[in-house]
């Protein structure tokens, strides 16, 4: 249940210095008791759902002292999914609401949203973070699924995931992550927002992990631990970040349209490229060599990778 709002934090790491808005009670210490079972504080699942399907929900949340290596809390989110009559509900947990309008799992009828009209059910953000990131431990029944996290700013307006054409309408940036089976081990992930708008400001989050990528898909045993989740902000000149490091080399061949990516560290993460407008204009898988055609002028690649996220100028003519 939401009844802790956003927070400031100041504080520093070896990696980042942020004094930003952060999502309350992201390293899900604190829960309370909701419908004779528990939510996490600020956060929502089945427990307190809305929608004329809500008499087939179940308990599918509870805390585990199973935390990730190294932290200082003592408590992690389990989500879990469940099967009746072979229809799998998926384990849900969100920052908004969720709508339960049909039995049907891939029914546009249920999603998550925003109601940025109770605060118990919207998280209010006007910071424009870079990342977001998180530890899981994600155990499914079936060994080739994939479990999801998908954090959208947006608008004032109530949003929903799965998008709409409204919901569409009013994006500002999106992270999105369908991971696999972490192998019975938790797991850091690092997801850099996509600027790509159509909105240019926005005024909430929404953040939602679920034990499938695919409403209704997986298996009755999927399960999905999570733990101390970060937006990270780092130091910014009109919303680009300007600061370079030696960890890799980023150079952009104009005779082959192409951005090198070189480092002694291992290439796997992902990037974004922004315009000198801090326009997102192309995101992905990070690769050695990245395909680039866009026209001419200086861009800025981001880089998340090794837990950190880097900021590299390019010059395309």
């Amino acid at each position: 249940m939401k009844i802790i709002l956003l927070i400031t934090l100041i504080a520093s790491t070896s990696v980042f210095s942020y004094g930003q808005t952060q999502v309350g009670n992201s390293d899900f210490e604190n829960w309370e008791a909701v419908a004779g079972d528990e939510e996490p504080n600020n956060w929502n699942s089945f427990l307190t759902a809305q929608g004329s399907v809500t008499w087939a929900t179940a308990n599918q949340i509870e805390s585990s002292t199973d935390v990730r290596p190294g932290s200082t809390g003592t408590k992690s989110c389990r989500i879990f999914s469940r099967s009746v009559f072979g229809i799998v509900a998926n384990g849900n947990v969100t920052l908004g609401i969720v709508n339960m309008g049909s039995a049907t799992a891939s029914s546009p009828d249920n999603y998550n949203t925003s109601l940025t009209a109770d605060p118990n059910f919207s998280e209010a953000l006007t910071d424009q973070p870079d990342s977001i990131v998180f530890w899981v431990k994600f155990n499914p029944g079936n060994g080739n699924d994939n479990a999801r996290m998908k954090a959208t700013m947006h608008g004032a307006y109530d949003y929903r995931d799965p998008e709409d054409a409204g919901s569409s309408a009013e994006v500002t940036a999106t992270a999105v992550s369908n991971f696999p089976s972490t192998n019975g081990s938790w797991v850091r992930m690092a997801v850099p927002f996509d600027y790509s708008g159509p909105q240019t400001n926005n005024a909430f989050i929404l953040v939602t992990f679920t034990t499938n990528e695919a409403a209704g898909g997986g298996t009755g045993s999927d399960e999905l631990f999570i733990d101390d989740m970060e937006l990270i902000y780092n130091p910014t000149t009109n919303g680009i970040n300007e600061t370079e490091s030696n960890d890799f080399i980023v150079s952009l061949n104009n005779a082959s349209n192409t951005i090198n990516v070189q480092s002694d560290l291992s290439i796997e993460g992902e990037y974004v490229i922004y315009s000198t407008t801090g326009q997102s204009v192309q995101a992905g898988t990070l690769t050695s060599v990245i395909d680039f055609n866009e026209k001419p002028g200086v861009y800025f690649v981001k880089i998340v990778a090794n837990d950190k996220t880097y900021s590299y100028k390019v010059l395309k003519n």
